[in-house]
This record gives structure tokens, sequence and C-alpha cells, in this order.
């Protein structure tokens, strides 16, 4: 039985490291799984210098979420106008993934909640009721929340912010 293809699925392009980076993702967030992994043959790496048998393309998910990763050669990096946002219910939650996330990445790029993985993939790790707070019909409340996450120099406190949206 052929598996429906998801309507529109996110493809990263990288160097060479698609499946590896796949296996990445998959260790950290939980209900994920790799999917089909397409190979290059002759054909292929003779044009991009690519080794016959390398992965093309790798199908991995990620909480439900179905993304391809593309080993497509040097051509294309990734930079922050695209970045994937790790809604989290706790602040230990936060930590897991900021602190998986983040291993062998760009801390330079560590910023008020986002980083950028050791593959140059962009993440933002946020607590899941940000957008909450900062939406909230008082003007008093979501000023301090803003001003709360703008002092964020890496990591999201997510205390910090509760605090910040609770003050009277």
């Amino acid at each position: 039985m052929e598996r429906k293809i998801q309507k529109i699925s996110a493809n990263l392009w990288f160097d060479t490291q698609a499946e590896e980076a796949a296996e990445f993702y998959t260790t950290i967030f939980n209900h994920s799984k790799l999917g089909r992994i397409i190979r290059y043959g002759k054909e292929r790496h003779i044009i991009g210098g690519i080794t016959k048998g390398t992965a093309m393309t790798v199908e991995f998910e990620l909480e439900g979420q179905t993304f391809i990763a593309l080993n497509g050669g040097p051509h294309f990096k990734f930079n922050e106008a695209i970045s994937f946002i790790v809604n989290c219910d706790t602040q230990e939650e936060i930590d897991y993934y900021w602190n998986n996330l983040s291993v062998g990445g760009d801390e330079k790029a560590q910023v008020c909640g986002w980083l950028k993985d050791k593959y140059g993939v962009s993440w933002q790790i946020v607590p899941s009721h940000l957008n909450k707070w900062l939406s909230d019909p008082n003007p008093n409340k979501t000023e301090r929340v803003m001003k709360a996450l703008l002092q964020t120099k890496k990591k999201i406190n997510m205390n910090a912010l509760i605090r910040a949206y609770e003050e009277e």
C-alpha cells in the first residue's frame, strides 16, 4: 500500500550531512523516526562529486512533522531567515532542547531563545504560552513580557517571563 504524501514538507539542503543530521534530530525529539532514504546512483555522483551510495534524500519525522534532508552539495547554506520553533511547556523542556540542539552549534548565534545547531539550522526554543503572553489585552503585561524576553542573553528563562506576565 502506498503511503500518503504530506501536502507540504520542509526540505533542508545539506552539503553532505543529510543522513547524519536526520539521525541527530530523531534522537532528540520524541515521536520521531527516520523514513525512506534515496541514495545517489552512478549518474549523479559523477556530476556533483558525490559518492555513489551516499544518501540523496532522507525523509524523517519529528513530532509528526515530515522533513526531507537533501545532500545537494555546498551551493546553499542555512541562515536565520528560516527557523524552526520548538514550543515547550516547562523550563526543563526548554533546557533539554536547548542543551541538545546547541551541541556543536554556533555560540555567537545564541540569543533570545534562538540557536543555530551544528548543521547551521536555526531553532527557536520558546515557552508554549509566549504568544498568549505577548497578545494579552493588557498592554502592561505584554510590555513586561517583551522587556523580559529582550533581556534574554541566550536560553529563555521561562520563570522570568511568567513573573513578568503575572506581575501586578
